[in-house]
C-alpha cells in the first residue's frame, strides 16, 4: 500500500470494466462504451479514435499500432499494424541519392499507415459494436473542440519548429502561430470529416479513392516514392505471440518488426541478476547493463522477418543467455558496442478489460512528436515517420525496401498466470519500452510494487553511451552509479509512460493505473 502522506495516486479499482489511457477523454470514451454495453476492444477503439483528436503529438490516424487481445481471460492473440515501404523505396534508390539516413521530416520516413486497417480488422473481428457509435465522441472532439491538458500542452510547445516545417501543419496545429496553451479550445474540422467517412465506409475510405489520393499527392510533392496502390495493398497482420517466462508468470509480447523480442531477451537475463536487492544503486546499474547487451543485439538483427532471417528462437534461448551473463559486470559500468540508436519518442498506450475478462493492450503511435510534420491538409491526417528507423545500408537486416515494415519500438505487454490473463500493460517512450517493460514488470513481481507505484517510481535508460536519470533518483545514488562507470544524464523531462490493468479474478476485482507523467487517469466501474 502506497503512502498517503506522500503525493500520488491510488489504483482505480472496478468490477464491471476496467479503462486506463494517457488522456481522460480517451479513459471516459471508453468507460461510456462499456457502460453502453461494448466489449473491451471497442472501448479500446472509441478511446484510441479519442486519443488520435486529442493528443495529436502523440499519436494519430497517419501511424501504425499493435495490439494484443485475450478474450475471455484465454492466451492472447496478437495484430501487427505497421506499416510497409512504398514499391519505390529500395536501398539502391538511397545510396544512389546519396541520403545516410532518412530523416524524420522527410516523406521518405513515411510507410504507408497502418492503424485504421488494423482497426477495422479489429472491429470486424473482435467488436460488436459499429463504427458510428465508437469514432462519435473523437469525431464530437474534432469538430466542436476540445480543451488542451497541461501534458498535452508542454509537448505541443516544444514542438513548434517542427510543426512550421509544413505550412499545412502550421495553419492547422499553430493557430494565430503559436502553441496552444493548456486550457485553449482546438478543433481539427478535417480530421473529424475523415473519422466520419471512415466510420461510414470502413477502411476503404481511407485507402481508395480520395483520402488516399490526397495523401500520396502531398508526399509525391515533397519528393515522397508513394503511390496509390501502395496505400490499397496495406493490410494488418495477425501473427503468433511469443513469450517467455519470469518469476512465476508469462510475459506476452508481439513478435518482430517490433521490439518485443528484445524485452523478452532482457526478462531472460534478468533471471540471472538480482534485481531487488543490494544497494539502491544495484539496481539501476543492473538493468543499464543487460539494456547495453539486449539493445545491441536489437541493431545488429532485428527486421521485418517477412524480409529477412531472424532466429527468435536464438535470442529467447538459454544459450543466448548464458553467453551473455558473465560479462554483466554487477560493480562496473561496461562499454559494450553502441547501437545505431533509435532516438527517444512518444506514442500512446492505453489497456481495458471488460466484465467478461476480456483484455486489450494496445498501442498507437505516429514515433516522434507529431510525427513526419507533414499534414495532408484535405484529410486533416498528421503522418508519421516510423520509415526513418530504417537503415539505408543495401544489405543490412533492416535496410529498406519494397513492401518491408521497419523495426518498430512500440509493444504491448501481457502478462499470464496459470493459463489466465493477469495484466495487460504497456509502456510509452519509444526506443525505452523494451527496458521499460521489463523495469515496470521487475517492480511488480520482484520488489512487490502496486502497478501504480510501480508506475510511478523513477526511471532511468542506458543509451547512446549515457544513462539517464529522472529528477526523483535520490543524489547519493546518482553519485554510486557515476563512481561505477556511468556517464550521467539527468533528463529535462520524464522517461516515457504507463498504463496497466491487474486482474484479480477470484475476487472479481479490477485494479487500473495510469502514468502521472501523463494526463491520463485509470478508471473501473
Amino acid at each position: 500500500m502506497r503512502d498517503f502522506f506522500q503525493p500520488g495516486r491510488s489504483m482505480a479499482v472496478g468490477s464491471s470494466g476496467m479503462a486506463a489511457t494517457s488522456h481522460p477523454a480517451a479513459t471516459l470514451a471508453a468507460v461510456d462504451t462499456l457502460k453502453a454495453g461494448g466489449n473491451a476492444m471497442d472501448a479500446a477503439l472509441a478511446a484510441v479514435a479519442v486519443q488520435c483528436v486529442v493528443e495529436p503529438a502523440m499519436t494519430g490516424i497517419g501511424g501504425d499500432c499493435f495490439v494484443l487481445y485475450s478474450k475471455g481471460g484465454a492466451a492472447p492473440i496478437a495484430l501487427n499494424g505497421s506499416g510497409r515501404a512504398p514499391d519505390g523505396a529500395t536501398a539502391d534508390w538511397f545510396a544512389e541519392h546519396g541520403m545516410a539516413a532518412i530523416p524524420e521530416t522527410s516523406p521518405h520516413a513515411v510507410t504507408v499507415p497502418g492503424a485504421i486497417d488494423a482497426w477495422c480488422t479489429l472491429a470486424a473481428e473482435h467488436g460488436t459494436m459499429a463504427l458510428e457509435a465508437l469514432f462519435a465522441p473523437a469525431i464530437r472532439f474534432a469538430e466542436d473542440g476540445y480543451r488542451v491538458t497541461p501534458r498535452v500542452a508542454y509537448d505541443w510547445g516544444r514542438n513548434i519548429a517542427k510543426l512550421q516545417h509544413d505550412p499545412d501543419t502550421a495553419a492547422a496545429f499553430l493557430p494565430g502561430g503559436k502553441a496552444p496553451e493548456a486550457g485553449d479550445l482546438m478543433r481539427l474540422p478535417a480530421l473529424g470529416a475523415t473519422l466520419r467517412r471512415i466510420a461510414r465506409e470502413g477502411r476503404s475510405a481511407f485507402y481508395e479513392g480520395e483520402i488516399a489520393a490526397g495523401i500520396v499527392a502531398k508526399l509525391r510533392s515533397l519528393g515522397g516514392l508513394h503511390t496509390e496502390a501502395d496505400f490499397s495493398r496495406q493490410r494488418a497482420v495477425a501473427v503468433e505471440p511469443i513469450r517467455t517466462r519470469f518469476r512465476d508468470v508469462d510475459v506476452y509480447e508481439c513478435p518482430p518488426n517490433g521490439q518485443g523480442l528484445i524485452a523478452l531477451m532482457m526478462l531472460n537475463l534478468a533471471r540471472h541478476v538480482d534485481l531487488k536487492g543490494g544497494a539502491p544503486a544495484d539496481r539501476i546499474h543492473l538493468l543499464a547493463e543487460i539494456t547495453k547487451a539486449a539493445y545491441h543485439a536489437r541493431d545488429a538483427h532485428l527486421c521485418d522477418p517477412d524480409h529477412g532471417e531472424l532466429p527468435v528462437e536464438h535470442f529467447l534461448s538459454d544459450a543466448w543467455a548464458d553467453r551473455i551473463v558473465p560479462h554483466l559486470d554487477p560493480a562496473r559500468a561496461k562499454a559494450l558496442p553502441t547501437w545505431d540508436q533509435v532516438v527517444h519518442k512518444d506514442t500512446v498506450y492505453l489497456t481495458v478489460v471488460d466484465r467478461d475478462l476480456n483484455a486489450v493492450s494496445f498501442i498507437n503511435s505516429l514515433f516522434g512528436p507529431f510525427g513526419t510534420g507533414i499534414l495532408a491538409k484535405d484529410s486533416g491526417v498528421l503522418l508519421h515517420h516510423r520509415g526513418s528507423a530504417f537503415r539505408t545500408t543495401p544489405g543490412h537486416p533492416n535496410a529498406i525496401a519494397p513492401g518491408k515494415r521497419p523495426l518498430h519500438t512500440i509493444i504491448p505487454g501481457m502478462v499470464m498466470k496459470n493459463g489466465r490473463a493477469l495484466m495487460p500493460f504497456g509502456v510509452m517512450g519509444g526506443q525505452y519500452q523494451a527496458t521499460g517493460h521489463v523495469d515496470f514488470l521487475s517492480k511488480v513481481f520482484d520488489l512487490g510494487l502496486d502497478i501504480q507505484s510501480a508506475s510511478d517510481a523513477p526511471r532511468s535508460f542506458a543509451t547512446e553511451n549515457r544513462l539517464q536519470l529522472e529528477a526523483t533518483v535520490p543524489a547519493d545514488v546518482v553519485e554510486d552509479l557515476r563512481r561505477r562507470g556511468h556517464a550521467i544524464e539527468l533528463v529535462p523531462s520524464p522517461i516515457g509512460g504507463c498504463q496497466a490493468i491487474l486482474i484479480d479474478e477470484r475476487r472479481g476485482a479490477l485494479f487500473g493505473a495510469s502514468d502521472h507523467r501523463k494526463d491520463g487517469i485509470a478508471l473501473g466501474f
